[in-house]
């Protein structure tokens, strides 16, 4: 089957671990991945960190985005907290301006914007929720692409205040029937294997469907496919899912706000 009209864009959460970005594991996965979401500051990320992850971003030609969660370092931004909409929005804007900062001293830009864990997977459904980030990253700047859950609500929301945006699908997470992503609570949440990660990838691709952990069909139109590069073996599970679209003659390209 050619598919050589079909563009997809591999974004991978960069930045978060430091041991990561020491040992390799990081730029290892930059080969195969064609946009960077970096931490900057609330669940993970230091100046260092944000600095070094650019600089190895820029090298391999990946669209930079940030990647703000929520400020809890000590949960890396997975526990659903109940902070003030306005307090939410302001770390945001800070969060991304932080990466702003450094991305410009590096002679980079940041073109999207993606929420981290909690913070993301509430904001699937809380609408309150996704306008406090709209918010936040608006006081930063508005010509900069939202990413968000392919099909959810918050995507209606970015797009409602004027935000270009990608719909986000996952080749490493398992889905419910409802098309949210299934709890790390449970065990088979996370796609371990390569192949099979490659294989929801390529399904995502050409039919806009995942098998959810019921197995029923579940429709899952995007343009942009999430790795997690703390995902045990990610760098493999990149390469495969990278080479599988390749050779489904879908081309990558990385993310950009035009």
């Amino acid at each position: 089957m050619n598919h050589a009209d079909l563009k997809l864009d591999l974004n991978c959460d960069m930045g978060e671990l430091p041991e990561a970005i020491a040992d390799g594991t990081q730029e290892a996965l930059m080969r195969s991945i064609t946009s960077a979401n970096i931490a900057c500051g609330g669940h993970a990320g230091y100046q260092q960190t944000m600095r070094t992850t650019v600089e190895q971003a820029l090298r391999w030609k990946l669209a930079i985005g940030a990647h703000p969660g929520y400020p809890d370092r000590e949960n890396f931004g997975r526990l659903e907290l109940k902070l003030p909409l306005n307090e939410i929005a302001a770390s945001i804007f800070e969060q991304v301006r932080a990466l702003s900062e450094v991305a410009s001293q590096c002679g980079a830009r940041v073109v999207h914007v993606k929420p981290h864990g909690a913070l993301y997977n509430q904001a699937v459904h809380n609408r309150e929720l996704a306008k406090a980030i709209v918010e936040g990253v608006a006081l930063w700047s508005r010509d900069v692409l939202l990413v968000g859950l392919a099909g959810s609500p918050m995507l209606e929301v970015f797009r409602a205040a004027g935000f270009a945006v990608a719909a986000e699908a996952f080749a490493d997470r398992r889905y419910e029937p409802d098309g949210t992503l299934r709890s790390r609570r449970f065990e088979d949440a996370l796609i371990r294997n390569p192949g099979e990660a490659a294989w929801q990838a390529l399904g995502i691709a050409e039919r806009g469907l995942v098998i959810a952990s019921d197995g029923s069909q579940v429709e899952v139109k995007a343009q942009t496919i999430c790795i997690h590069g703390d995902t045990p073996g990610a760098p493999e599970i990149a390469a495969t899912v990278a080479r599988t679209l390749r050779e489904a003659q879908v081309a990558l390209s990385a993310l950009s706000p035009s």
